[in-house]
């Protein structure tokens, strides 16, 4: 369910229709009309001529609770999700919620055309534009592929790094900054999950074998911790932005 704060700050960048909002985040009018009904979308903000217009808030929104469906999560549970994400997030912070639940997923590229990449994309981009896309990990030209081959044209695309790679592209601040930064982050992010893992394999493997005679037990235990990753998403979220408004309130006061 949203709140109060959040439908305040979804209002203060109306830019789409619902047709417009549809077509930029590959759903449907209906659906975006029944997340609505449900609570998990807030409601449009209704301009002249009783026009409901949406903004970027929506389409970040509308990103988040498709990667948790691709991890497997009901519409209820994801209900349960949104309503313990902290109030009044911007478009921004619920990008960051989406990457860093998209980690949890396999890697699944898929082979387009430019066409398509740019209609994915929402938007035109040029040849300098799909060269940084490419540098950032976002594309690649398809393995095998030649002039003489039909497919030569085609891209194969990170779609889960899509939104995000778009979205740096307006970012001014130097490519090799950017590069650098996915570097960082990746690194961290790989250290991080590699003892949340560890962790947690080691809660299951002890907690089975102390109930190995128990077969509902190990199935409880299993499902927990499936259920476990949405939780430790938003626990790394959290303390990610905190660190980071941390940091630049001190990086801000010694300038």
């Amino acid at each position: 369910m949203t709140t109060d704060a959040e439908e305040s700050t979804y209002a203060e960048e109306s830019t789409y229709t619902v047709d417009e909002l549809a077509a930029r985040a590959g759903v449907t009018v209906r659906t975006i009309r029944f997340y609505g009904t449900k609570g998990l979308l807030p409601p449009p903000v209704i301009g002249p001529r009783r026009v409901g217009r949406y903004g970027p808030g929506h389409l970040s929104r509308l990103a988040l609770i498709e990667e948790l469906q691709h991890q497997g999560m009901t519409l209820a549970a994801i209900e349960r999700y949104l309503e313990q994400l902290p109030p009044g997030l911007s478009a921004h912070d619920l990008a960051i919620h989406r990457a860093v639940v998209a980690s949890w997923a396999p890697d699944a590229p898929e082979d387009m055309s430019r066409a398509e990449l740019e209609r994915r994309a929402g938007r035109a981009l040029s040849d300098a534009d799909v060269e940084r896309l490419a540098a950032m990990g976002v594309v690649a030209t398809r393995d095998g592929a030649d002039d003489r081959d039909e497919g030569a044209d085609r891209l194969r695309v990170d779609t889960g790094l899509l939104r995000l790679g778009v979205q740096l592209l307006g970012v001014p601040i130097a490519h090799e900054t950017i590069l650098a930064s996915r570097t960082v982050l990746m690194d961290h992010a790989r250290s991080a999950a590699h003892e949340l893992s560890r962790l947690f394999r080691d809660e299951v493997s002890d907690s089975c074998r102390e109930g190995e005679s128990d077969p509902e037990h190990v199935a409880a235990v299993r499902s927990l911790s499936a259920h476990m990753q949405p939780m430790v998403v938003q626990a790394l979220v959290t303390a990610f932005q905190r660190s980071l408004k941390e940091e630049l309130k001190e990086w801000l006061t010694e300038s």
